[in-house]
């Protein structure tokens, strides 16, 4: 297999996980979304140190975590960057599991213009007519759905600027993205600990430990989060940002259509004529952006002979 095939394999089946990860937070829907994060922070930070303890790389870790934590900017954006990823973790499961999946669905539709826009204010990048167009196509997809449902959709627009926050953070940092799970979930995990103990002394623990399947569901939350992301990280490698850009949608799209045909979620003329604009948009955006990123042919020049 050709590292280009490997690439889009790895990185295609990291969004279709990513994409169908409703259906596992719907298995422990009556634990609540703050223990359920409490959790998830805590097995993921436990899952990547053995993942890299069994790896070999216990060193380069340490080294890591010395380069971020001797620099008070670094160490600052890292500790912002494990908060708003928790929020973001956070407002996907409220989401899913009180039945607002199709606007989960939403957010990361519309996350890759939210870094557009904070990558033309804050990085100053430039972006061409064109790409702009599609911007303002996809725009009015989420003015009409918010007309056409009387309410701002928060939780779309909350996943959205919290991953486009988070990834501006990540890349101002530039840490590998296995050693960034693993310090991210690190920032984090004493105080997950701390309220996960709280919870089962004062019994306010909405997880009953044991030998339950709701418990495996609750501890694989680790594995559910760091193996797609170390999938990614390796599969990203051997393909161009385009078709990254490209494969990023199967997620959303893999979402939306659990939320439409298995959880029942009403799919209106609304969402129909909203996302139509939305897709329209996607689909320009990525068409500019795949020609842009393609090697430009020199021209050929006909030598003029003299007469």
């Amino acid at each position: 297999m050709s590292n280009v095939a490997k690439g889009i394999l790895l990185t295609g089946a990291t969004y279709v996980i990513w994409g169908v990860l409703p259906i596992y937070w719907r298995q422990i829907e009556s634990v609540s979304p703050l223990e359920i994060i409490a959790h998830r922070i805590f097995w993921s930070f436990i899952f990547m140190i053995f993942y890299i303890k069994l790896t070999g790389r216990w060193e380069y870790l340490k080294t890591n975590l010395t380069y971020i934590f001797s620099d008070k900017k670094k160490a600052l954006s890292i500790i912002a960057a494990s908060i708003i990823i928790s929020l973001n973790w956070l407002t996907y499961i409220l989401a899913v599991n009180q039945g607002y999946i199709l606007e989960a669905s939403l957010g990361y539709y519309i996350n890759p213009f939210v870094s557009i826009l904070f990558a033309f204010f804050i990085l100053k990048e430039k972006f061409s007519k064109g790409e702009w167009l599609a911007i303002f196509i996809v725009l009015i997809g989420v003015v009409y759905m918010t007309l056409g449902v009387g309410r701002i959709p928060l939780l779309a627009f909350t996943l959205a600027v919290t991953f486009g926050v988070y990834g501006l953070i990540k890349k101002t940092i530039n840490l590998d993205a296995t050693y960034a799970l693993a310090v991210e979930t690190a920032v984090l995990a004493p105080i997950a600990l701390i309220y996960i103990i709280y919870l089962n002394v004062t019994g306010m623990n909405t997880l009953e430990f044991g030998v339950n399947a709701e418990t495996a569901f609750t501890v694989g939350t680790g594995v559910v989060t760091a193996i797609p992301l170390l999938m990614f990280a390796i599969g990203a490698v051997y393909i161009p940002l385009s078709l990254i850009g490209l494969l990023q949608y199967i997620g959303p799209t893999l979402t939306l259509l659990i939320g439409i045909f298995i959880y029942g979620e009403s799919f209106t003329d609304t969402h129909k004529i909203s996302y139509t604009f939305i897709w329209s948009g996607l689909i320009l955006y990525t068409i500019i952006r795949f020609k842009n990123s393609r090697p430009r042919r020199p021209k050929k020049t006909v030598k003029l002979t003299e007469s």
